[in-house]
């Protein structure tokens, strides 16, 4: 396995919030709390002596009545007794996508244990859990995933298991129909430990929760990674406090939240949350739907709440959350909070979007915790096989290549005949001289042509490249060849205009190259690079 990185300056629609993150810029400084870079600050954090032991013995009972209920490794089971005496944690979280979801989901899971171990090293016991996000209720986005078929066509594989609308992704089960779907995906992973695991794991009865946390739980045994599913209802149980006082405190956090946004926005980044004057933290489960909670004020200037189209005074909803806190469901915004809270986090680890996240986080940490959880970019990385490769290595390209929207041209561009593809570098380096007499001849004459001559000189070396591009584009019609490798490359190594680790299940990879590969994955992951990594297989 070899590896090089890529910085994300260089990769498409990457936001400036993130790489100026990882640089760590002025600007940013004053959104988080520490450095993208772990081990510059990591023996400054100790958040157990703000976690109260009542509760870290509560949790330690809900984590290992679950992972038991998922068939948890002794390696598992063992951090959950690290935790219960005292151990802080390293925190990462996905939704529940079919058949485990994109790569990235791997990927997070090894960083959280990259950064549990190296903290444990620093003096610091530390274990890593993966935050189920079984609240989430964007079921189209976890009922789809893909595969590489045979000749590196992406194979898309959806679930069709239906619940209420906006029902938590975690209370939906499979029917019937899983069974055959796993089975096609089977086909094309192949005979193997692995795919025999997702059988064992995606079965009908199961959710998608359930069915992530089993997959998970054997794929992660020997890492000892400990899962958390977010709806259990002793967990809402133990965070009651934090839900009533993001209910009392609505007003301060959205003023907090405005203010927030308006210095990202004059900061020139984008917020990733938009709050509006009525926004609240919370949603409420009303006939199996997550519904959102929004305030306002009544005629007598008094605070009440609004679910769907019901009023609800102030004090009957604080009275509901302390009496029924299972009924209820931070947002993206409190959901890190109301796992800090249940949790000793020493660090939170997620992709750009979720470090956008804490950008806005941060101040409902300050107005709810007193303090603000340190977040740092996940591992991430491109797996290149070898059969795309050979196909950079024949046409002679760069990753970055593939990013091209015109990649077929570029691969005919490669292929033109010798003497064509001599003769256009010729004509170009003769044009380039004969420019440049020109220019040098009339600075003597009338320096004010000079810039005349620039100009047309530009012109006449877009013709000839645009009738280079139309050589190629007549190659490419004449080679199906060139389509189809254009095809295997932008499937395998920038599928739908996307990184590959957004788009590919990382099931695919494993059952390919065996369980093996989360060790070699594991060792390419250094914290104090931030760069994505580009990994030959």
């Amino acid at each position: 396995m070899k590896s090089e990185c890529l910085p994300f300056t260089q990769i498409p629609h990457t936001t400036k919030l993130f790489t100026d993150f990882l640089s760590y810029t002025p600007a940013v400084r004053s959104f988080y709390p520490r450095s993208p870079h772990f081990r510059e600050w990591v023996q400054q954090e100790n958040p157990n002596h703000r976690y109260d032991q009542q509760r870290r013995h509560a949790v330690t009972d809900v984590l290992r009545r679950q992972n038991e209920h998922w068939g948890a490794s002794s390696k598992t089971l063992e951090n959950l007794e690290r935790f219960r005496r005292g151990a802080c944690v390293a925190v990462t979280g996905q939704q529940v996508g079919v058949f485990g979801g994109p790569l990235f989901s791997i990927f997070k899971a090894l960083t959280a244990v990259k950064l549990a171990d190296e903290a444990t090293a620093a003096g610091l016991d530390c274990i890593p859990i993966f935050w189920l996000a079984t609240e989430d209720h964007d079921l189209e986005e976890v009922s789809r995933t893909a595969l590489f078929g045979a000749e590196g066509q992406l194979e898309n594989f959806v679930t069709s298991a239906q619940g209420s609308p906006a029902a938590p992704v975690g209370t939906i089960r499979f029917g019937e129909d899983i069974g055959p779907l796993v089975e096609a995906a089977a086909t094309l992973l192949g005979d193997s430990p692995v795919t025999q695991v997702l059988r064992d794991s995606y079965r009908a009865g199961e959710t998608f929760g359930s069915s992530f946390a089993r997959l998970f739980t054997r794929l992660f045994a020997d890492w000892g990674v400990v899962l958390l599913d977010a709806m259990d209802p002793e967990l809402h149980a133990i965070a009651q406090p934090i839900y009533r006082r993001a209910l009392e405190r609505a007003v301060e956090i959205d003023e907090q939240l405005l203010k927030r946004g308006a210095e990202l926005e004059t900061a020139g980044y984008h917020q990733q949350v938009k709050v509006t004057p009525s926004s609240t933290l919370l949603f409420t489960f009303r006939d199996g739907a997550r519904t959102p909670i929004h305030r306002r004020l009544n005629g007598n200037s008094e605070m009440e709440f609004l679910v769907g189209d019901d009023r609800i005074p102030r004090n009957q909803l604080l009275t509901e959350v302390s009496s029924h806190p299972e009924r209820f469901s931070p947002n993206v915004l409190l959901r890190p909070v109301v796992q800090d809270y249940l949790l000793p986090t020493l660090v939170y680890t997620g992709g750009s979007a979720e470090v956008a996240y804490f950008a806005q986080a941060a101040v409902v940490y300050q107005e709810l915790l007193g303090h603000v959880t340190p977040v740092l970019p996940r591992f991430s990385a491109t797996l290149i096989e070898p059969k795309p490769q050979r196909l950079l290595d024949r046409y002679d390209l760069n990753f970055t290549d593939c990013f091209s929207p015109s990649l077929r041209e570029v691969l005919a561009e490669r292929t033109l005949p010798a003497d064509l593809q001599a003769a256009f570098d010729k004509a170009n380096v003769s044009l380039e001289n004969s420019l440049a007499d020109i220019r040098r001849a009339l600075e003597r004459l009338d320096p004010t042509l000079v810039e005349a001559a620039s100009r047309a000189g530009s012109k006449m070396q877009y013709q000839l490249e645009h009738l280079r591009a139309g050589a190629a584009r007549a190659e490419l019609r004449q080679s199906e060849l060139l389509e189809r490798h254009s095809e295997v490359l932008s499937n395998s190594l920038y599928p739908n205009k996307s990184l590959q680790e957004r788009e590919i299940a990382g099931i695919y990879f494993l059952a390919r190259y065996g369980g093996e590969l989360l060790e070699q994955l594991y060792g390419n992951i250094h914290t104090d690079c931030l760069d994505h990594q580009l990994i030959r297989l």
